[in-house]
């Protein structure tokens, strides 16, 4: 047996800030209705009983309201619960001056949902004044520029994970810095489920191998973590957890989807056509404006009874057109073997690759499809989304509102 690998912890001082807007969609919406100010109030999917809350505000999460419980039971916890619908443009125009002003401190800021982002600013100026100071500097800018009712919590460590763990330490807006000095002290503190990544089963996987706390999960021996994760996580941990740098990858957009909870059951293909095609259109114009094109539709349905059937088809040409993506989707849908009320629908393209390599085909004008595709796009995105909309989707003037999930910042 080989000697087991040592790795100190990082010595380096933290050069990454981790920025997380506290109770994202609903202090938004009580920055924009000072009415609504400390008061429980919650951003749900829907505002009927079965509704899914998405977004508690800090006074509702303090009354034990939670992200993903049913307003039916919020309101059981807090009778005077305010239930909100998403509002996706205020949502968007906030993340949007967030990033703005963070750009004005590093050029390396990545969003990495709606409400996070990530700044590294090593070899930059600001790093010489002392991240502590410019991390209240941004709180300050942020009350003054974006919205006074917003705040922030930001953690500081020499890698991207301790410097998210930082800034989940004391929330709601809270600082705190991981380094050398303090690492074994914050350790000592949280629980393995408190490490963002360690969920219930993980902890599980840890502690069949003797690991019970966050202190144990630090000096463990990669050979240990090896036993425990039977995967490269193994050493992603031992990294990690040290200090170092793993975390820094993209690994490239895979994918482009939507999918849509119904209001009420549908069960038949022809019922759920036009909401198929809203859905496909959103996706459509999305993945184009990111220069995509696809070889493979992807169709999941969950029905009433929690059932879960999904199929997908590779195709021979890729196709970026809305119209032959809702096609293939269709043809899907048709296919199903289950006839069951249908809760949600998702559709997504996969296999992607630039539209720059754009295949003359033999029995259509390729090139003047391509232009005109472009054009209707130009239309939606100068004059508002479905301004010029498939005829199929004429009934459907409300259906499928606009959503933007925490971790989709693609196309805001």
């Amino acid at each position: 047996m080989g000697l087991p690998i040592r790795l100190d912890f990082n010595f380096s001082p933290s050069t990454i800030m981790h920025i997380d807007l506290n109770s994202c969609f609903a202090t938004v919406e009580q920055q924009a209705n000072p009415l609504l100010r400390g008061k429980p109030i919650a951003v749900a999917a829907y505002d009927t009983p079965n509704g899914c809350i998405v977004a508690p505000s800090v006074e509702a999460k303090k009354l034990g309201i939670k992200v993903g419980m049913r307003v039916k039971d919020g309101r059981l916890l807090c009778p005077d619960l305010l239930i909100l619908s998403p509002d996706s443009d205020k949502y968007r125009a906030v993340h949007l001056a967030l990033k703005r002003l963070l750009s004005n401190y590093t050029p390396t800021v990545t969003p990495k949902s709606i409400d996070e982002f990530v700044l590294d600013f090593a070899g930059t100026p600001a790093l010489s004044r002392g991240l502590l100071m410019v991390s209240q500097e941004i709180k300050d800018r942020i009350k003054k520029e974006v919205g006074d009712y917003l705040t922030v919590s930001i953690g500081l460590g020499p890698n991207r994970f301790l410097a998210k763990t930082a800034s989940n330490l004391h929330k709601p807006d809270g600082l705190d810095e991981i380094n050398k000095d303090n690492f074994l002290k914050v350790y000592e503190g949280l629980t393995l489920t408190d490490l963002t990544g360690i969920a219930r089963q993980n902890a599980i996987r840890l502690n069949s191998v003797g690991i019970y706390t966050v202190l144990d999960f630090f000096r463990a021996d990669l050979s240990l973590l090896r036993s425990a994760f039977r995967s490269v996580l193994g050493y992603y941990w031992f990294v990690r957890l040290r200090g170092w740098e793993v975390d820094d990858l993209d690994w490239g957009v895979k994918s482009f989807g939507h999918s849509y909870a119904l209001p009420k059951f549908l069960t038949k293909p022809e019922e759920l056509a036009p909401i198929l095609a809203k859905l496909v259109e959103k996706l459509g114009f999305r993945m184009r404006g990111a220069n995509f094109q696809a070889k493979g539709v992807h169709l999941g349905l969950l029905f009433k009874d929690s059932q879960y059937w999904h199929q997908g088809m590779s195709l021979d040409q890729p196709v970026s057109s809305s119209q032959d993506i809702y096609r293939v989707a269709y043809r899907l849908l048709s296919h199903s073997p289950y006839h069951l009320p249908v809760r949600n629908l998702a559709v997504s393209c996969f296999d992607l690759s630039p539209r720059d390599t754009l295949q003359l085909g033999l029995f259509e004008d390729r090139l003047k499809k391509d232009d005109l595709i472009k054009a209707l796009d130009d239309i939606n995105d100068r004059w508002g989304s479905f301004v010029v909309t498939p005829a199929r989707m004429a009934n459907i003037p409300t259906a499928v509102p606009d959503r933007i999930g925490f971790g989709n910042i693609r196309g805001l």
